[in-house]
């Protein structure tokens, strides 16, 4: 990247006399490598204290969710990311002149997992209603833990597991609490319920 095309290097906001004033922090979207969402977040929620980053960065999201699935008799618990890829950070990144400062720019960019902000070279906050609902996503996933995946009554499924597979039907009856459902499946022209767990089916093409 040329200096004439970075826009860290455009900026003098963060290398004038100290005490310069800044503008609020805002929201941004960082894009990460896969599955490296919680190390970028642990990685900068620690090191802007280390590196003294604390009047720039504020504050790191990555929302999450627990679910649960129920294999085998056997139920299991997993955090799931509301926005694979993605982490949310709000930052001092432009000064008063609305050029991006070079120092908080280049601890964000310098994070190994990090691909870059959403938006390149220039990066838009979040508007005040986007990241609420992404907050209020957030708030109502606390303390509660919701299947890992959700059918409704006469959803067509196929199944993908067992002596019936392959074959698809619409279901009958859920039980959310056991991981368990029925369907009716057509075997030898004749419609067959048949009771099976969650993990043995998926959403019919």
């Amino acid at each position: 990247m040329t200096d004439e095309h970075n826009p860290a290097k455009t900026d003098a906001s963060d290398k004038s006399l100290p005490g310069a004033k800044k503008t609020d922090a805002q929201w941004y979207v960082l894009q990460t490598l896969s599955n490296q969402e919680a190390k970028v977040k642990r990685y900068l929620d620690k090191f802007r204290i280390v590196e003294e980053m604390e009047e720039y960065v504020e504050e790191i999201l990555m929302p999450t969710e627990v679910v649960s699935e129920i294999k085998n008799g056997k139920k299991r618990s997993v955090v799931r990311k509301f926005y694979p890829g993605y982490v949310f950070v709000k930052m001092r990144l432009m000064g008063e002149d609305h050029k991006v400062m070079q120092k908080p720019w280049y601890f964000i960019q310098k994070t190994e997992g990090v691909i870059g902000f959403v938006g390149g070279e220039n990066p838009q906050p979040l508007k005040a209603d986007e990241i609420e609902r992404i907050q209020n996503q957030v708030k109502a996933a606390v303390g509660v833990e919701k299947p890992k995946v959700e059918y409704t009554l006469g959803q067509e499924l196929k199944i993908t597991d067992g002596p019936f597979l392959n074959l698809t039907g619409k279901v009958t009856e859920i039980a959310p609490d056991t991981g368990k459902l029925k369907m009716e499946v057509s075997i030898f022209g004749r419609l067959t319920p048949v009771e099976l767990e969650y993990w043995q089916v998926d959403v019919a093409d």
